[in-house]
């Protein structure tokens, strides 16, 4: 099986030999060659059940045909999961290679500065020029990068403004669009391929879209895309199909909670929902249900859309250009995202639907067509990885993992057994409520602390789009425990059962020992402790 060059030893031995021939030849560029091309893709909020090679419910949709098309050409990995299912954090730790508490970026509001942006500053140690374009939502400038053209903030789907490194001083550095931003962001990296990579080096670059983010702005070419068809819909979409999922934390005491806690695509939840925002009004209420799920997906789907056709553009360039069987190509999301399963928008669960990330790796020289892989990887995983097929070595301040010797769909023996998962952000935006927990190949524990970050977000209305706000505030602290094996819509909360009890203890032993092992723990925190404590063995 062809196996892809990651020894850094070997790749360097490479380098002198080249180096050697080309010192007679002066060929710059055929130095260049031995060190592949990496362009990591990330879409924002794009999830495994709208991507066709994952085979959802949605891939009879055909949603993205150009990344099937990659899929199949290169390695799919089904067990690749987030930390935290929120931007900003997310994105921290794919830069940094870092869990939030190490790398400092726990929540939306974070930052990461120039000195914490170590993804870009190894890669240009080890000759590559860096470059960054589209959404970044960390808020310091890209410095690190060699070229940066980023958008502004969440950046806007129509007309964005972007911020870039040939545009004057940050932050004032703006340059203005016309048009869609999938559209836009494609532009401004084939213009960077055309006119700004430099030959004699190879290139790092990070090509991020904001879509598909909410709300759902699909470029006007695809307003009929979809409009004639019925999308499947998830069983649990309905509560009836689910009634021994979540735990009090989630649904309340005899489910006081339960038009309180997630927002909905249902009528559900008083503050937003997508049947409100749509204007669904219809009887009876399953119906409204359904078509507020509709129009969601259709809308979210266009976006998807976008992605894939752009996706499209820049890999034709990339064929005609040569630039194709020696770049390697990652396409990822940000986290995953809830398409109505539980009857549940957006993401931040540690559900699998919002805390699983699409990655797909394409390589033409070294990653053999079909490879599947079930390897259990996070995100913080992503930086050493690209950093070995770059050739060089996973720093010591790293805590992620390379896998570059497993893109043959092989698992060393002493890899994780369990990735962990940590959301801070406490009934902030969509009212879920503050959590941690562990994943592993066969089952899921979770363990919902509910309590605010911080203390003076208590009483803070969660809703700030609106008007109308309720108090924030500590909520029903507790388990959850799915078995995936026989449970993978994770609809049957099995923690209270005796049949369990010994592989809880064991995960729970394991997730103590993890959150030492990662610098998670919450020594700092001693309000969130004394709930532990009390609840550890409730």
């Amino acid at each position: 099986m062809k196996k892809i060059l990651t020894s850094c030893g070997v790749l360097m031995l490479l380098l002198i030999i080249l180096s050697a021939c080309n010192a007679e030849n002066g060929s710059l560029e055929e130095t260049a060659r031995v060190q592949p091309n990496i362009i990591f893709i990330m879409s924002d909020d794009h999830t495994t059940q709208a991507v066709g090679a994952y085979g959802s419910r949605l891939a009879s949709l055909n949603p993205t045909p150009t990344l099937d098309a990659l899929a199949r050409d290169g390695a799919l990995f089904t067990n690749v999961f987030c930390n935290n299912s929120i931007c900003t954090p997310s994105r921290g730790s794919i830069m940094t290679g870092q869990y939030s508490q190490t790398n400092g970026i726990l929540t939306l509001n974070d930052t990461l500065p120039l000195e914490r942006q170590h993804l870009p500053r190894e890669m240009s140690k080890l000759g590559y020029q860096t470059a960054m374009v589209g959404k970044w939502h960390l808020k310091a400038e890209p410095a690190a990068y060699d070229y940066y053209h980023v958008l502004e903030s969440q950046g806007k789907y129509f007309d964005p403004e972007f911020r870039s490194s040939e545009a004057g001083a940050w932050p004032d550095n703006f340059v203005k669009y016309k048009g869609h931003s999938s559209d836009i962001v494609t532009d401004v990296t084939l213009d960077w391929l055309k006119t700004k990579r430099k030959k004699d080096q190879p290139f790092f670059l990070m090509h991020h879209y904001k879509a598909p983010h909410d709300d759902f702005e699909f470029a006007p070419r695809y307003t009929d895309y979809l409009e004639d068809t019925h999308i499947p819909e998830p069983k649990n979409l309905y509560d009836q199909n689910q009634p021994d999922f979540g735990s009090e934390a989630t649904r309340g005491t005899n489910d006081d909670l339960r038009n309180r806690i997630g927002t909905s695509v249902s009528d559900r939840h008083p503050y937003r929902s997508y049947t409100a925002q749509y204007g669904i009004k219809k009887t009876p209420r399953d119906s409204a249900t359904s078509d507020a799920y509709q129009e969601y997906l259709k809308r979210y789907l266009r976006c998807v859309k976008g992605v894939d056709d752009n996706l499209d553009r820049l890999f034709t360039y990339l064929k005609e250009e040569g630039l194709w069987e020696n770049t390697v190509i990652i396409y990822t999301g940000d986290q995953g995202f809830m398409l109505g399963e539980h009857d549940y928008m957006d993401k931040r669960w540690m559900y699998d639907e919002s805390m699983r990330m699409p990655f797909i790796v394409h390589y033409p020289k070294g990653v053999k067509a079909g490879t599947k892989s079930e390897l259990l990887i996070n995100n913080t995983d992503f930086a050493p990885t690209m950093l070995s097929l770059a050739g060089g070595n996973t720093p010591d301040y790293m805590q992620g993992r390379s896998f570059a010797d497993n893109l043959d769909g092989s698992e060393p023996a002493d890899w994780r057994t369990a990735t962990y998962y940590r959301y801070w952000m406490h009934l902030i935006h969509h009212d879920v409520p503050a959590n941690f927990g562990l994943r592993t190949k066969d089952y899921k524990l979770i363990f919902y602390y509910a309590q605010p970050y911080k203390e003076s977000e208590v009483g803070v209305g969660s809703m700030w789009w609106k008007k109308e706000s309720y108090p924030v505030g500590p909520t029903p602290v507790a388990w959850e425990f799915y078995d995936l094996r026989d449970d993978p819509g994770e609809i049957d909360n099995r923690y209270g059962d005796p049949a369990y009890q010994e592989t809880i203890i064991k995960l729970k032993k394991e997730l103590r020992e993890l959150r030492e092992k990662l610098d998670e723990t919450d020594q700092k925190y001693p309000r969130f402790q004394a709930v532990i404590d009390e609840h550890w063995n409730a």
